[in-house]
């Protein structure tokens, strides 16, 4: 495949079946989407819908049925190690310490060790989280963790993130914090990101595209533009534009609602 040079991640035709009640069951349906170098992508869709799936396909942990993905041009349908990921909860090893867990993760990347070390703390300086840096996740609090988690995924050698639903377990005042401190570091390196969520407001707060996917077997209903400017204001949600396009994508699920099943 010759992919256009600014396709960071495209995936062609995927299609996953399982066997639920040792009867075939479609949870992916020759779903296709394209992440550009530096774009920020959410993927949007009822519980149920296979975005996690989508995930462990993309991330190369198992195949799928149909369909191929390709990072940077290349195909790696089923080959792991190409994306960094950052899952619902914060993956962090509990008898780590902070700055021990970052770095151990970039050394499995393949980064020197002193070099990884000197990454972690300049990093956690540059966030101003140097004080966590010898404490032991526990002591933190969730969305501290999650920015931890966070950093650990944006430092990996890797072109393209994948983030679950990374703010979902977080109260209401600690998520939106979340969103904008992500917002604000995404900035600064422009990594292409493939998020997941069920909020509408995230979507729209955070994308510079957005993939409506329908109930299973999943398959993508619409994509949306998001035309707001970055770096993106906080109080984007106020805009008119906004209003409209959350009862565009509500209008967009309940459709998506439908054509499941």
């Amino acid at each position: 495949m010759n992919a256009n040079a600014r396709e960071q991640l495209v995936l062609k035709g995927i299609t996953k079946r399982y066997l639920r009640d040792k009867r075939p069951f479609t949870v992916l349906e020759d779903v296709s989407l394209t992440v550009h170098a530096g774009e920020f992508v959410t993927l949007i869709g009822p519980s149920g819908s296979g975005k996690s799936t989508l995930f462990r396909l993309i991330g190369g942990i198992e195949r799928p049925d149909a369909g191929q993905v390709y990072i940077g041009g290349r195909d790696v349908t089923g080959q792991p190690g190409f994306i960094s990921y950052m899952p619902q909860q914060a993956s962090l090893f509990p008898w780590m310490k902070v700055g021990r867990n970052i770095a151990s993760a970039l050394e499995i990347a393949g980064i020197p060790r002193k070099e990884a070390h000197d990454m972690a703390v300049e990093w956690l300086n540059r966030i101003g989280l140097a004080e966590v840096a010898n404490e032991y996740p526990g002591v933190l609090s969730g969305g501290m963790q999650q920015r931890v988690s966070f950093l650990r995924a944006l430092l990996m050698p890797r072109d393209v993130m994948c983030l679950d639903e990374p703010f979902a377990a977080l109260d209401a005042l600690t998520r939106t914090d979340m969103q904008r401190w992500l917002l604000e570091l995404w900035e600064t390196q422009r990594r292409s990101v493939l998020f997941v969520t069920h909020s509408i407001e995230e979507a729209l707060m955070l994308s510079d595209r957005i993939y409506v996917l329908t109930a299973a077997p999943a398959r993508i209903v619409q994509q949306l533009v998001v035309p707001f400017p970055r770096p993106r204001r906080p109080d984007v949600w106020m805009e008119p534009a906004f209003m409209t396009m959350k009862r565009e994508l509500l209008a967009l699920l309940a459709r998506g609602e439908e054509h499941g099943g």
